[in-house]
């Protein structure tokens, strides 16, 4: 009977060898039973070529941007896009609006690969394909592109965005702090790469980037928006004889998406769009706005009054399109003049409101002296770092 036993427990086992059945030792690391095992399959994935739109699907929007004619609008100062990718190439084709037939009003931008500045351009044609990325084998890579001039000058478009890569485009990730700045020149880099106070404005000279509001938001590792209109004021624009420039004032545009002189193929504006201000609620909103103010005021205690009436009235629009935000109402960095003017209006905001979610901040006056001048007297590169150090640190006493 033993015989028996051992013959058939040997068969059996010979059995279960030849049909796969044998139980096999637990291997050392491996899982436990009913756990996911630890052996990946390696999948090779091709390059391929995608050309896609600059939608939010695709990358970041940064700042004011605008969509309009199939093409992604970049007007205002520092406004852009951003997208990471694993792949070999990207390229954007990238429109101009009419002005550029005019040198001294032709966009322009920069690109960022991989937070590196790599590019620094002109918009010179009606329609162009610029590469802004290759390498031999695929990696993982972030691009940006940002518009360094201002809106009010001219515009530019992304048509579209044309990647090598394995994979699809994807945004960047939205960071916590998110910012909006309101401003004139100051805000927007005026002159700052040209350290001449004799020269005049050029988008060539002009970087949003080396001024105060970005630099901010950089120090403050926020999300931001600019928008920012050279010469313009809460009551008038800049003025050489005194009298009133209507056609330069921030708050009947703010609502829009942007102003700008140009236009494109004479059927589109970017004042042809309002602003949804659901894509970007602020936590902080910084208004900077008098110094050109000033060349109408000019101390005269009517129009300051005028000045602080209206800008009140602005508070209550910026308030209840952000109504979250704290508000800070600053001046300083050319010319203090209308401070008194920007405490008035505050103060009334809140007489008339109730709302005390709101401060004024003066900044420090530009030493010309110690930090030199750009073009047209405007802040240098060395006085805007100064102003937005200073601004940085209120802003976090706040936080």
């Amino acid at each position: 009977m033993e015989i028996t036993k051992s013959l058939i427990s040997a068969a059996t086992a010979i059995i279960m060898l030849l049909t796969g059945c044998a139980t096999k030792p637990e291997q050392s690391g491996s899982p436990a039973e009913g756990g996911d095992t630890n052996i990946t399959e390696e999948t090779t994935m091709e390059l391929t070529q995608k050309t896609f739109a600059a939608d939010e699907q695709h990358v970041k929007l940064i700042g004011r941007t605008g969509e309009a004619e199939g093409i992604r609008w970049l007007a205002l100062s520092a406004s852009g896009v951003e997208f990471t990718f694993t792949g070999t190439s990207a390229a954007f084709t990238i429109v101009g609006d009419s002005m550029i037939t005019n040198a001294e009003k032709q966009p322009r931008y920069a690109v960022y690969i991989n937070g590196e500045q790599t590019m620094d351009n002109l918009v010179d044609s009606a329609e162009a394909t610029v590469t802004v990325f290759t390498a031999d084998e695929a990696q993982e890579t972030t691009v940006k592109l940002l518009k360094l001039s201002e809106a009010q000058e001219s515009t530019m478009g992304i048509k579209d965005i044309s990647i090598t890569s394995v994979g699809e485009a994807k945004p960047t990730a939205e960071k916590k702090l998110k910012i909006e700045f309101i401003g004139d020149s100051i805000t927007c880099g005026y002159g700052v790469d040209d350290e001449d106070r004799d020269h005049h404005f050029k988008c060539s000279t002009e970087d949003a980037t080396k001024a105060y509001a970005f630099k901010t938001a950089q120090a403050l590792d926020a999300d931001y928006s600019l928008v920012s209109y050279s010469g313009n004021g809460i009551i008038s624009g800049y003025t050489n004889d005194g009298k009133k420039v209507e056609s330069q004032q921030v708050p009947p545009v703010y609502t829009k998406f942007a102003k700008s002189w140009g236009n494109y193929n004479g059927i589109f504006n970017v004042s042809d769009l309002d602003w949804d201000f659901s894509k970007f609620q602020p936590d902080f909103v910084v208004i900077n706005l008098g110094t050109n103010d000033a060349s109408y005021t000019k101390g005269d205690k009517e129009k300051v009054l005028e000045y602080a009436d209206a800008y009140a009235e602005f508070l209550k629009v910026v308030r209840e399109k952000n109504p979250n935000a704290h508000i800070i109402c600053s001046l300083g960095v050319m010319g203090a003049d209308l401070m008194v003017g920007v405490k008035k209006a505050a103060e009334k905001y809140t007489e008339e409101t109730g709302d005390t979610n709101i401060s004024t901040f003066q900044f420090k006056t530009q030493d010309g002296n110690a930090n030199g001048y750009a073009a047209d007297w405007h802040p240098t590169a060395k006085t805007h770092d100064i102003a937005a150090a200073d601004l940085t640190e209120y802003i976090k006493s706040l936080m």
